[in-house]
């Protein structure tokens, strides 16, 4: 699984970064959550599927199982 967030779409409200910190973090520069790894480890991806199902402006989008 691979997760990623849409610049355009990030409205920076760090949900994620709180849900799954070890997988999001919230980078100060661009003011939008960013994905620290390139795949998701098997631990963590009902809650990568989770921060993306409760993401308020739909910004991330996850590829693969």
């Amino acid at each position: 699984m691979k997760a990623s967030v849409d610049k355009e779409l990030c409205m920076g409200d760090r949900n994620c970064n709180m849900l799954c910190p070890e997988i999001f973090k919230y980078d100060e520069d661009e003011l939008m959550s960013i994905v620290l790894v390139e795949e998701i480890p098997d631990k963590y991806k009902d809650l990568v599927t989770q921060s993306a199902e409760e993401c308020p402006g739909g910004a991330i989008s996850i590829e693969g199982d």
